[in-house]
């Protein structure tokens, strides 16, 4: 996606391949950052504070996470050290899973010292691999938005950051509406703010005016409002990962608006890359770990002050207490359909997808 005319993926490699170079999206949207990662240390601060997030941009942080640690030291024990710590930087989202095991079943067949080289090649592979299936999701993603669409804007309705920051490029959820912005058809977006930390207003909305589509941020609280005036068409969100069944298990708040969607007969849809299906897991709401954050991002809130400072304040009663659950599951029988860089599945059909055994 282009930044201020210029051309930028959320993470890339130094040719060198002694580091790598990440956006700072903890500084969004009031600064571009760019952070140079040299060790796997770093990598897991990087992940564990959302310096880097989105699920797909999570399980290429931890190739190159793997790759850096490598760098350090190719010994199995290293190599067993790395996938561990970056296992519990952040247990939700599966394609960092995903992404650590593949990077180890790679290099443990190798030799020490043929395994640099390995680490950094399989890295940007898995890198490429998230461009190419999220390129497909938008295509597939307008033919929703296409079925739809009667020659006035197209409402729709995302939760969180389902976009070019959450991915290598494009994104997930917003990659269909890029390629109906691009296509040429009228579309609007009406973005959740998302709180606790805000991915809506801060990066998703930040994203739209870089890509110059129409949208405007609303509170979380005002998607069913103005799905029952009509003015949501559909609901487009991404996830951190999907059951076998068609759950989906996307940033806190979402249940709600899959609730309200379903209640106003909307269609709500997914749209996610395959390796954020966990075949292992069926029942989402019993099976999928949900990671608890620090209350301190319900307590405070970042922005930018008058004099050009960004800033934190505190925006609750010292004495409160907070419980802040970073996602929560919506059920398949909510869902209208999954869109994959397979195409789109309704949670029946999604076993179509399921690797062979």
């Amino acid at each position: 996606m282009n930044v201020n005319q210029q051309h930028y993926r959320t993470i890339w490699a130094d040719p060198q391949q002694q580091f790598v170079e990440i956006i700072n999206q903890t500084r969004l949207p009031f600064a571009f950052e760019v952070l140079s990662i040299r060790t796997l240390a770093e990598m897991v601060v990087a992940i564990n504070t959302m310096q880097v997030r989105g699920a797909p941009l999570i399980g290429v942080s931890a190739a190159y996470g793997i790759a850096l640690a490598i760098n350090e030291s190719a010994t199995d024990i290293s190599l067993s050290r790395a996938v561990n710590a970056l296992l519990q930087s952040r247990p939700t989202a599966v394609n960092l899973a995903w992404a650590a095991a593949r990077m180890q079943q790679r290099l443990q067949t190798l030799t020490e010292s043929g395994r640099r080289q390995a680490a950094w090649e399989e890295a940007a592979k898995i890198a490429e691999e998230d461009v190419t299936q999220n390129q497909a999701i938008g295509q597939f993603g307008l033919q929703c938005i296409q079925a739809l669409y009667q020659q006035k804007p197209i409402q729709i309705l995302t939760h969180c950051n389902a976009g070019w920051l959450a991915t290598v490029d494009y994104g997930t959820a917003l990659a269909p509406i890029y390629a109906a912005h691009e296509a040429g058809l009228s579309v609007h977006v009406w973005v959740d703010e998302t709180r606790p930390r805000n991915q809506g207003a801060s990066l998703t909305a930040w994203e739209l005016a870089q890509h110059g589509v129409p949208h405007t941020v609303i509170t979380d609280n005002a998607g069913g409002h103005l799905m029952q005036r009509g003015q949501v068409d559909m609901v487009l969100v991404g996830a951190d990962r999907v059951t076998g069944r068609g759950d989906v298990c996307n940033k806190i708040g979402t249940y709600l608006k899959a609730l309200a969607a379903h209640d106003q007969h909307i269609p709500f849809y997914a749209a996610v890359p395959s390796p954020t299906i966990d075949w292992q897991m069926h029942d989402g709401v019993l099976e999928i770990e949900i990671e608890e954050r620090h209350e301190d991002e319900v307590g405070y809130m970042q922005g930018l002050t008058s004099q050009g400072y960004i800033e934190k304040v505190r925006v609750m009663p010292l004495e409160s207490k907070a419980h802040n659950p970073a996602f929560d599951v919506t059920p398949a029988r909510l869902v209208t359909g999954i869109i994959t860089e397979q195409g789109v599945f309704t949670p029946d059909t999604l076993v179509k997808l399921a690797p062979v055994a």
